[in-house]
């Protein structure tokens, strides 16, 4: 069931794709700067090229260091999945995803289809951007609770009556097998992996393209140091998951390469579409702003519902107030580092 939720993710956000190209062309009337080479002085293709390939090695290697620490865990004592620390480490997380979300993919769409490079009606008349957030919020949590309900349907355990129907001794009992709750979080804990990892490689594919499309040498420095902390952080949290999955070595692998490789990948696209991707295009505002859309919404979702939530609401926190607080301490931190960053990336 978790691989179905997946292909149907996959699926709506390639007809998201496919239907934004298939209407920017209604946009083609804009100001005659947009889609244009830019006239600032910064614009240096020779000089670019350099440290965007700088850029691929440092965010891969982030990524990379990111994602695996949670993974490496399991060998250190004090960072067992079930210990205090792991636990206020993943609050953390949670709370870096919940701050890209907000503050980086859901204002970039924002500031995309509310462009001047893109005609009064409909796109400045209407909140796509909120609206589409909202949309993949809803996708994402009828993805995850239907999941859930058709694997607890397949592995439900009727009724089983016993004796021979005489007087008190027609007990009705209901067997339980000891390890279907924990098959059931363990379900949970998968399609929160797959779910979450789906959003943040669409936010970096999108957030790649764009660094390797744009050749303003005075901006690209401090992207690169910006992005190599936003990768290295939002990988810790869906290292976490993909920890709590429990997944083969081999799918853990997959997913953690998937991950590292997505940013470096679309800066490559970036590159190589350079000449012929502009990044102030019609076609490109609301390719890329609705994906940033549909992407915050997956993203706050996930963070609020499916880990910050699950962790607050389950038996470790609701029996510690102390924890509760180290944890909502770790998660504004988590937060607010994301704020920070948010100036430059």
């Amino acid at each position: 069931m978790a691989s179905t939720s997946t292909l149907l993710m996959k699926t709506i956000f390639l007809v998201l794709i496919f239907v934004s190209f298939a209407i920017s062309p209604a946009t083609s009337t804009a100001p005659q700067e947009c889609g244009s080479e830019s006239a600032n002085p910064c614009v240096n293709k020779a000089k670019a090229l350099p440290l965007k390939i700088i850029a691929i090695v440092a965010i891969l290697i982030a990524s990379m260091i990111g994602v695996g620490a949670p993974l490496f865990s399991r060998n250190v004592s004090f960072l067992q999945p079930d210990g205090n620390i792991f636990t206020i480490i993943k609050c953390f997380a949670s709370g870096i995803i919940l701050g890209t979300g907000f503050m980086h993919v859901l204002p970039d769409s924002f500031e995309m289809l509310s462009s001047i490079c893109l005609e009064e009606n409909p796109w400045h008349k209407f909140p796509f951007s909120g609206f589409l957030a909202m949309l993949s919020g809803l996708i994402t949590l009828a993805i995850d609770s239907m999941a859930t309900s058709l694997y607890t349907s397949k592995n439900a355990v009727g009724i089983m009556p016993h004796g021979h129907g005489h007087g008190p001794a027609n007990d009705v009992t209901l067997p339980i097998k000891e390890d279907d709750s924990a098959n059931a979080q363990l379900l949970r804990y998968r399609v929160i992996a797959m779910v979450l990892e789906l959003g943040i490689i669409v936010h970096s594919v999108v957030i790649g393209l764009s660094l390797g499309a744009t050749s303003d040498t005075c901006t690209i420095k401090g992207l690169i140091a910006a992005l190599c902390f936003h990768q290295m952080f939002e990988g810790m949290g869906l290292g976490g998951c993909i920890l709590q999955a429990e997944y083969t070595n081999m799918k853990k692998f997959v997913m953690a390469f998937f991950f590292a490789v997505t940013t470096p990948f679309g800066i490559a696209l970036g590159i190589a579409l350079s000449t012929v991707y502009q990044d102030n295009s019609p076609k490109a505002l609301i390719t890329v702003g609705l994906l940033n859309a549909c992407s915050a919404g997956l993203l706050i979702y996930m963070a609020l519902v499916d880990l910050l939530a699950a962790e607050f609401m389950g038996p470790k926190l609701q029996g510690s107030i102390k924890m509760q607080f180290k944890c909502l301490v770790a998660a504004l931190l988590g937060c607010g580092g994301m704020s920070i960053i948010a100036k430059w990336a």
